[in-house]
């Protein structure tokens, strides 16, 4: 009988472990194919990551440093704020991981280690004792916006959470997690609850406030501290020792942070530049974040002094305050009443972009433009008496007259009756021209045309408007386009930056001469450039003022446009402005020198020309209550007008002004036609290059030299 050959043994137990190895690695191959295909098909029979939810967010509007100025709520009604992970406390993100995923970095979605253990405390006592959802798996469950406890539901949890990280980096994800996470009521996410609960935005979080945010999604409508305070308060000191074991905080912090009570309210998301906001979302509703040049600083504290303001003023009244930085034409405040939601005040109304009478607020460039066209110099003698000028008969404010005065006291003292002589000097289309080419809207009643009446208000104009146009002044006439996008991007109704709106020598006479006007009573003179207004009928108080940086506008009145008795742009608009540069800087910008050109001279030293205005003269005798006539004008057809006839038709012309009996004349030979009147007919065979003259009897003249076909 042979005997086995004992040195054989080994070598066979060798190669039946090796043979049940290979067995065994084919066995788990296969399983792993398996269960990859299976896996493959779950997610396959899920269909692509359900990411409506997350791309659903509030709509938010950010100041030029990126503070909160105004958000909305969701079509649901959620308020769901964007967030990213680096504008929330680490804090906070170390203590969230140390408590709902410490291996959140290192697992693909699912937590093997975390599963098998929640699996064998299971089956070790018979019920659930930790759970093995991921900050993924949670995000999937977020996403679904369903919550299933049973086996299917974790297995989709699974699913979704393979699919989420196969799509999405680690930061993205935990993004996903601080946008959606509940924190009560309509409440999702961990900025809306900071903003919401604490009144800050989570970038810095003291422990006991991180560690409320992170208990709060475990069970969000159990645990709202402003229904539930003792049951957040009770959960929220167990997250503190956890984190305190887990090293994130230390025992002193612990016990600090335990100390300190929960909030029991929620706090009002911000509500500031409501009107602005609401404007900007209603012009375009497809933008999801809208970034101002608004300083929020500023906002609210110029808010605040509107609302102030408008309470001491009366019952009724509202306030508006546009500022802006002119040297980059940047809104920095746009306040539109003295409070959004204060009915009793139409709050809701937005004054500051509402059409107005601007009272004498434009008398500046109209001396402006004077200046620019050699027509006169602020210390250039100007006649304020009773005047004249057609049918129009101007009053000064003051109901007096103040004899001969220089411009520089004209416009200082806002005198009604100088300015429209010089507006009339100047050209009322001219002038409305220069409103347009400013990038203005002035309102005019239909129909009608630009008249002399607009040298005292008699057109409609927005605060903004008003605050473009001093921008232009406050830069040495260069035309300034105030914007409020953080963009670059510009209204419609921007100026053309074709010519500036005055020359730098005249604006810098302007500038000099509303910088020494006489401030309000307890303010210091001669620190700012400053004018006021008072629209007809005392319906509108205005006050626009500039230093070497900073142009600032308001408006003092009611929103129905109801007459206030008393009302002045000096008793209710100016310490309202005044009151505003004080918020918006600590010091004052220096006003630019004087550039080149500015003749420092006055009266016998001015040239001849410029010595005493020489404007029309319309001096009225109001005791005979007998009046001079306007100038004698061709008012139709234009000079250089070319017509077309019908032949043996008539041409019509037509005289303004001037002292009757009137002489017409035609290429210099007189007409027979009746002096007393101030229309004719020419003769039918008149055609081709026609010279037409006028002369009254005062012996003055106008001509035209037009073509008739």
């Amino acid at each position: 009988m042979t005997m086995p050959n004992s040195t054989a043994m080994p070598d066979i137990r060798q190669w039946n472990w090796r043979k049940r190895a290979r067995r065994a690695a084919l066995a788990c191959l296969a399983t792993g194919l398996v269960a990859a295909g299976a896996i493959e098909l779950g997610i396959r029979s899920l269909g692509p990551l359900p990411m409506l939810r997350a791309e659903s967010t509030s709509v938010t509007v950010l100041d030029r440093n990126d503070a909160l100025l105004r958000a909305y709520t969701t079509d649901d009604e959620r308020w769901r704020l964007p967030v990213e992970a680096s504008a929330v406390d680490p804090l906070y993100l170390r203590m969230l991981l140390s408590i709902e995923d410490k291996r959140f970095y290192r697992h693909g979605g699912v937590d093997p280690m975390s599963s098998a253990r929640a699996v064998g405390q299971l089956l070790a006592r018979g019920h659930i004792v930790s759970g093995s959802s991921t900050l993924t798996m949670q995000v999937a469950r977020l996403l679904d916006g369903v919550h299933e406890r049973d086996a299917s539901g974790k297995i989709r949890q699974m699913l979704r959470a393979v699919q989420l990280e196969r799509r999405f980096s680690k930061t993205e994800i935990l993004g996903l997690y601080l946008k959606l996470a509940p924190f009560g009521g309509n409440l999702e996410g961990v900025r809306a609850a900071s903003l919401a609960y604490f009144g800050k935005e989570p970038r810095h979080l003291s422990p006991a406030q991180a560690a409320l945010l992170v208990t709060i999604p475990q069970a969000p409508e159990s645990r709202k501290p402003d229904r539930f305070p003792d049951t957040a308060k009770r959960a929220r000191d167990r997250i503190l020792i956890r984190a305190m074991e887990s090293r994130v905080i230390t025992p002193a912090d612990a016990a600090l942070a335990r100390a300190e009570p929960v909030p029991r309210t929620r706090q009002e998301f911000a509500k500031f530049a409501p009107h602005l906001a609401d404007a900007e979302k209603d012009a375009h509703p497809e933008h999801l974040i809208y970034r101002l040049t608004l300083d929020l600083k500023a906002q609210t504290a110029l808010e605040r002094l509107a609302r102030d303001h408008a309470r001491a003023t009366g019952e009724g009244i509202s306030a508006a305050i546009v500022a802006v930085d002119h040297t980059t034409g940047e809104i920095l405040a746009d306040v539109g009443s003295a409070g959004f939601l204060d009915a009793s005040r139409s709050g809701a109304l937005d004054m500051a972009h509402a059409v107005r009478s601007p009272g004498s607020t434009l008398k500046p460039l109209i001396y402006g433009m004077a200046f620019e066209a050699g027509l006169a110099h602020p210390d250039t003698l100007i006649d304020d008496r009773p005047t004249r000028f057609g049918t129009y008969v101007p009053k000064n404010f003051d109901r007096d007259w103040h004899g001969t005065i220089t411009m520089r006291e004209a416009l200082a003292q806002s005198l009604n009756i100088p300015a429209v002589a010089v507006l009339e000097a100047v050209g009322v289309g001219k002038f409305h021209g220069r409103l347009v080419q400013a990038g203005l809207e002035p309102q005019l009643p239909k129909d009608s045309e630009p008249t002399l009446a607009l040298a005292l208000g008699g057109l409609g104009l927005r605060l903004s408007d008003l605050v473009q146009l001093y921008a232009g002044l406050a830069s040495q006439g260069r035309q300034v386009a105030i914007h409020h996008r953080r963009d670059g991007t510009r209204t419609a109704d921007q100026p053309s930056q074709a010519r500036p709106l005055l020359t730098p020598v005249a604006a810098w006479y302007v500038a000099d001469i509303l910088q020494h006007a006489p401030p309000p009573a307890n303010a210091k003179s001669g620190q700012i450039a400053f004018k006021t207004g008072t629209s007809y009928g005392t319906r509108d108080a205005w006050a626009i003022g500039f230093d070497g940086r900073h142009t600032i506008g308001v408006w003092v009145g009611r929103a129905d446009a109801a007459s206030i008795p008393g009302l002045t742009g000096r008793g209710a608009a100016a310490p309202l402005l005044f009151d505003a540069f004080a918020r918006l800087a600590e010091r004052r910008a220096p006003l630019p020198a004087a550039p080149s050109g500015v003749l420092r001279a006055t009266g016998a030293d001015l040239p001849p020309p410029l010595r005493r205005f020489d404007g029309p003269s319309h001096i009225a005798d109001t005791t005979a209550a007998t009046y001079r006539s306007s100038p004698l004008k061709i008012a139709f057809p234009p000079d250089r007008a070319v017509l077309e006839t019908v032949a043996a038709d008539p041409v019509s012309v037509k005289a303004e002004g001037g002292t009757l009996p009137l002489t017409w004349m035609l290429d210099g030979a007189p007409l027979p036609v009746a002096s007393n009147r101030r229309d004719i007919e020419l003769p039918s065979t008149a055609r081709g290059f026609l010279k037409i003259s006028v002369i009254d009897s005062a012996g003055h003249t106008d001509r035209v030299t037009i073509r008739v076909h």
